[in-house]
């Protein structure tokens, strides 16, 4: 689908979505108690969906019931299948949800079943190399094919080596199975240990859950024989997806964004500060524990004075190639980006209209981020379903703050 965006301010109050970094893991933590638990403020994305697909594959009874607003969902999650009375046989639909994929291959270990991920091509594409060194030390088999990946085997309790330079959710997915396995684990990170406040998002779901993890510098000792208690969650405002909302504020724009947590462990609330640097001058910036805010700070940094921003590898294994899919969109505008092995740099050029119809490459966060720059300068997206992986109602929220969005238009 394509929306036409004419330059306009957005003024009002809107409600920042629910963090889809704190769904993911309080749904899990929900499941892998014995009793029920209800996750409220749930907001049922593509990537959300994934993860109670995996769920109910796990077993467990889904009820999803509207909240007293009618906009988010509460979620009633009760286990009706213990692992050792599924079928030998799982299936594990993860749609192109990275978070599902590497956060249910561990607990699905557990089961001691032939377990199948499945998934689009660009989502197994993106590797999952430290499950299959781990399968490989436990004599896991590792069955790797272009849309699937089997394993036949059980996670035992070890020690875990892992790259901290990775992605975070490795690192997530294990401390969410140890504690389930008879015997005592560790994790222990190498390198430099990059994303660190998303496994902080983990440790505060296990922590809500009654999960106990001894974290000491670079290591997880993780006691086995641990129980996950019942709990009633609520997920918090994102700040991932605030920082688009946010960004029109420094384009004329009076904003309120509703629902966010101060005192959050999201790395991406960095995205504010940043912002006000962006605004002053030219700035070197490290995007290496908020890798997410790579689109909207790469836009924004083009409307603005230009800037260098380091820790950007990991962006090229996302939903696209984001260095590649920004540096293609954005020189429909005249902005100029140049990559380098681990840093980016966007010059401060003189912006226009873009006279080429822009692409949204199948990525939320670039269709996001060219609806601010077309807020600004105007433009046509095409492909902008893509939002419906993490937000589904970017563009009805924008209608409501004043941007001007025509939708299903020619180029």
């Amino acid at each position: 689908m394509r929306v036409r965006i004419e330059p306009s301010v957005a003024y009002g109050k809107v409600v920042v979505p629910p963090s889809k970094s704190y769904a993911h893991r309080l749904l899990i933590a929900a499941s892998l108690s014995d009793k029920e638990s209800i996750v409220s403020n749930v907001a049922l994305s593509n990537d959300i969906i994934a993860t109670i697909n995996c769920l109910k594959t796990l077993g467990k009874n889904i009820e999803i019931l509207d909240d007293v607003n009618g906009n988010n969902k509460i979620i009633k999650i009760n286990t009706i299948v213990n692992f050792e009375d599924l079928d030998s046989e799982l299936v594990f639909d993860c749609l192109e949800s990275g978070s599902s994929l590497r956060f249910f291959i561990p607990i699905a270990l557990l089961t001691g079943k032939t377990v199948k991920f499945i998934g689009t091509e660009k989502l197994i594409s993106r590797g999952i190399l430290p499950y299959e060194e781990i399968c490989l030390k436990q004599n896991i088999k590792v069955i790797k094919e272009k849309t699937s990946i089997t394993f036949i085997g059980k996670l035992s309790s070890d020690e875990f080596i892992i790259p901290g330079n990775i992605s975070s959710q490795f690192i997530s997915g294990l401390l969410f199975a140890l504690p389930l396995l008879a015997g005592n684990s560790s994790i222990k990170i190498t390198n430099t240990l990059e994303s660190k406040n998303y496994i902080d998002i983990t440790l505060d779901v296990l922590k809500q859950a009654g999960i106990k993890i001894d974290e000491q510098e670079k290591i997880y000792n993780i006691c086995g024989n641990q129980q996950y208690q019942p709990n009633n969650y609520f997920v918090e405002g994102d700040y991932s997806n605030a920082a688009f909302l946010d960004a029109f504020n420094y384009f004329g724009g009076n904003v309120e964004l509703i629902g966010l947590n101060p005192d959050s462990y999201q790395g991406d609330k960095v995205y504010k500060k940043y912002f006000e640097l962006l605004s002053d001058d030219f700035q070197i910036l490290d995007l290496s524990n908020c890798i997410d805010l790579g689109p909207i700070m790469f836009g924004f940094a083009a409307m603005k004075h230009g800037a260098k921003f380091i820790g950007t590898k990991r962006l090229k294994i996302k939903e696209s190639d984001r260095i590649l899919a920004v540096d293609a969109e954005i020189d429909k505008f005249q902005a100029k980006l140049s990559e380098f092995d681990d840093f980016v740099v966007i010059d401060k050029q003189i912006l226009s209209k873009p006279k080429k119809l822009l692409n949204g490459q199948n990525d939320h966060r670039i269709v996001m981020m060219l609806s601010v720059m077309a807020s600004v300068y105007g433009g046509t997206i095409d492909g902008v379903e893509a939002v419906n992986k993490s937000y589904p109602a970017f563009f009805k929220d924008l209608e409501r703050l004043g941007i001007e969005v025509h939708y299903n238009v020619d180029e």
